[in-house]
C-alpha cells in the first residue's frame, strides 16, 4: 500500500532495499504514538511504515543530500503535506549529539523513543573487522545513551563478515558502556526471498536486534 520513487540506474542495491521489507513491517507494529528517528534512512523506507502506524513524529537522517531528496519525494507521494515528518541531511554522530537544529536531541526537547539504526556495511572484508565492530559499538552506545526510557531500538548490520555473535557482542558492549538496562525483543534477519545456503553461512549478511531500553 506504500509507493516509492526508486533510482534504478544509480541507486544503491538497485535503488531500494527489499531485504528490509519484513523488518519495516515490524517497525510499523511498534511505532504508533512514538517519536521515531530513522538514521541512515536512504530513501526513507522505515519512516513511511512508522508514519502509517500513526507515529507522533518521524525524523529521517542521511548524510546524502540526494537520499534526503528521495525521502522527501516519497513522503509527498504517500503522505502529502504531513507535518509529522522532517528530513535532515546530516552526519549521524552530529545528529545524535544534538548538533542539528530541529532534532529532538536539542536541549530541552524530549528526544526519541523509537530509533532505527540501519547503517551501510562497516566491513566489506575481514581486514577491517575489528574497526567495524568498534564502529557498531560506538554507534549503538550513542543511540542507547540518548533514547528515552521505555524506548525501542532497531539496530542492524549488513556487513557479511560480521557474524550474528560479533554483532550481538558489539551491541552488548554498547549497552554495558551506557549502563542502561536492555532487553532483546526480537532477533532479525533477511527474508526468505534472500535465501541462506546452509553450506554458506556467510550468506546470512543481514543481522538485526530489537531492544527495549529501560
Amino acid at each position: 500500500g506504500l509507493k516509492f520513487h526508486v533510482d534504478w540506474l544509480k541507486g544503491q542495491k538497485t535503488g531500494f532495499f527489499v531485504d528490509q521489507r519484513e523488518n519495516r513491517a515490524l517497525v510499523e507494529k511498534y511505532a504508533a504514538g512514538r517519536r521515531v528517528l530513522n538514521m541512515f534512512c536512504y530513501t526513507g523506507g522505515f519512516s513511511f511504515y512508522a508514519m502509517r502506524s500513526n507515529a507522533e513524529v518521524v525524523h529521517s537522517v542521511d548524510v546524502s543530500k540526494q537520499a534526503i531528496s528521495f525521502t522527501n519525494a516519497n513522503v509527498e507521494l504517500n503522505f502529502p503535506g504531513d507535518e509529522r515528518h522532517k528530513a535532515f541531511a546530516a552526519d549521524a554522530f552530529d545528529f545524535l549529539d544534538g548538533k542539528c537544529p530541529g532534532s529532538l536531541f536539542e536541549a530541552g526537547k524530549p528526544g526519541y523513543d523509537l530509533i532505527i539504526l540501519d547503517p551501510p556495511a562497516f566491513a566489506k572484508h575481514k581486514k577491517v573487522l575489528r574497526n567495524a565492530l568498534r564502529g557498531y559499538q560506538r554507534l549503538n552506545a550513542k543511540a542507547l545513551e540518548k533514547i528515552r526510557p521505555g524506548g525501542i531500538l532497531f539496530t542492524f548490520s549488513c556487513s557479511q563478515v560480521v557474524t550474528k555473535d560479533d554483532f550481538r557482542c558489539a551491541v552488548f558492549s554498547a549497552a554495558a558502556q551506557t549502563g542502561r538496562r536492555v532487553r532483546i525483543l526480537h532477533q532479525l534477519h533477511q527474508p526468505a526471498d534472500h535465501p541462506i545456503n546452509i553450506y554458506h553461512p556467510e550468506g546470512e549478511y543481514l543481522k538485526g536486534l530489537v531492544l527495549y531500553v529501560e
